[in-house]
């Protein structure tokens, strides 16, 4: 039996603006869940993804044509859990009131910033990573007390729809609903007056979310993308470099928002890096047609664009280089081999937009300063990699770079450190969520001053010329004195 031919259809268009309505009415009957509601729904939620894992492992596959189960595991199942205990386990101590310094002015009294829930958060999920990126902001929304509506992507409808029978067995409508369907959904969903709105997908999709979200003034977190580099110092180990990148590289074929989009290797390593690149995909993808462990692209057009990436670099002079050990056709099939493209230049497609699939331009360069330079001369990336032993000069490289995050000796495992946010920077993204932050992203952090019986006004309000007033005016001179200013401008 099919994954979809046991599923329940999921709510459909007609049914946004309705489901939006009921769930602002059941935040507004119960605005500030305790401790003890929101654990009992992170582990609801936990408990629903060990039950459905296998069935979403397979939706996922079949959506794909061919997705690694193992990468399923590992990039989807194993890091909700992990976040969902790592909420679930400090959510106490992120819920208390935060204690903060009073100022004179202000004294006698307490000063606090108490989080709050902000309402309903709407949810644009992609179809990469269809559970994680799905599952992942929910939690946090979750944490931090409010209602969601999720958005699934048309481009993996059986995920979408045991999403949809996964989250409605274990979650009121009125608490956490899903919906799926084409562009006409899309543009009705985030149209909608969430009081946060998250998106996660490309650039140029994202202005249009922004510019919808702009209409109702929907505070937004947007992951889009770009191109992340990878950077390799000429003492790092070609191989190990190698062996580092392919393996971020592979995961779901490259389609991964952080995934490495190009690499800046030594001139005269180029030729060991591709080498040894070759090498270590060989070993880990024998063949790659009928290899369970080799993702598939997600759609023809996908595939088809991919493609034309291709023709185009090796239209303007690129060397292309295909990891086919078996020497597999690929003409008809969703497989695409991982492709090392040389000699490339800005000219190309594949040097101007977010790759997002198996091609990894490899270009020279002459100093770690030219490197930075052409890194920097390019738009924010969401992710950068650095591969390098030597402290300091990485060190360097993070400070004088900038990037959503950032990995030093490693590919794409920031994005699994719970207890890091997660997010772009300008073009790559706005806003974060996982971590302490992510619960923050869907609180408002209100400040809150609170004083006793004692009413400091009575001292020091009009008539102004009293002295306490006076005492507060001279305290104020010696203790803002003009500062001595050292050394010159940068």
């Amino acid at each position: 039996m099919s994954v979809v031919s046991m599923i329940t259809p999921s709510s459909n268009c007609d049914d946004l603006g309705d489901v939006f309505q009921r769930q602002k009415t059941a935040f507004d009957r119960h605005r500030m869940p305790s401790l003890q509601e929101r654990i009992r729904r992170l582990d609801l939620l936990h408990n629903a993804v060990l039950d459905y894992q296998d069935r979403l492992i397979a939706a996922v596959n079949n959506d794909f044509g061919n997705r690694s189960q193992a990468e399923t595991r590992l990039a989807e199942i194993f890091p909700i859990l992990e976040g969902i205990h790592y909420c679930r386990k400090n959510l106490k101590r992120w819920m208390k009131p935060q204690r903060r310094k009073v100022p004179l002015l202000v004294m006698p009294a307490s000063v606090q910033l108490v989080p709050q829930p902000v309402g309903v958060v709407g949810i644009v999920v992609p179809w990469n990573f269809p559970i994680f990126l799905g599952l992942s902001p929910l939690l946090y929304a979750l944490a931090a007390g409010n209602h969601a509506m999720l958005k699934m992507s048309e481009f993996a409808p059986q995920t979408g729809e045991l999403m949809c029978q996964m989250l409605s067995e274990v979650f009121p409508e009125e608490q956490v609903a899903v919906f799926n369907g084409d562009v006409e959904v899309a543009t009705r969903f985030t149209n909608l007056p969430f009081d946060h709105l998250v998106f996660t997908g490309s650039t140029q999709v994202g202005r249009t979310v922004m510019r919808s979200a702009a209409e109702n003034l929907t505070p937004v977190t947007l992951e889009l993308g770009g191109k992340s580099p990878a950077i390799i110092h000429r003492e790092f180990p070609v191989r190990e470099a190698a062996k580092r990148i392919a393996f971020g590289k592979s995961i779901n074929a490259g389609q991964v928002c952080v995934s490495p989009d190009y690499v800046l290797c030594p001139r005269e390593h180029v030729n060991d890096f591709c080498r040894e690149f070759i090498k270590v995909l060989t070993e880990s993808y024998p063949t790659i047609k009928r290899n369970k462990d080799y993702t598939a692209i997600i759609t023809e057009r996908q595939r088809d664009r991919l493609k034309s990436y291709v023709r185009d670099a090796r239209e303007k002079g690129a060397q292309v280089m295909e990891v086919n050990p078996a020497g597999e056709s690929f003409d008809t099939d969703r497989k695409l081999p991982m492709t090392l493209l040389l000699n490339v230049n800005n000219d190309m497609k594949v040097m101007q937009d977010e790759i997002f699939g198996p091609l990894l331009p490899v270009l020279p360069y002459d100093s770690l300063d030219e490197a930075l330079a052409y890194v920097n001369g390019r738009d924010r990336p969401l992710a950068l990699y650095y591969f390098d032993w030597d402290g300091k000069r990485a060190q360097k490289v993070l400070e004088n770079t900038h990037s959503g995050g950032a990995c030093v000796n490693d590919t794409m495992s920031h994005v699994m450190a719970d207890d890091i946010p997660f997010g772009g920077v300008g073009p790559s993204g706005i806003g974060q969520y996982h971590g302490r932050e992510g619960f923050e992203t869907f609180s408002n952090l209100k400040g809150v001053v609170k004083k006793g019986r004692l009413n400091a006004s009575d001292f020091v309000g009009a008539p102004w010329d009293r002295p306490i007033f006076n005492m507060l005016v001279a305290f104020h001179g010696l203790k803002f004195r003009k500062r001595k200013i050292k050394g010159d401008i940068a």
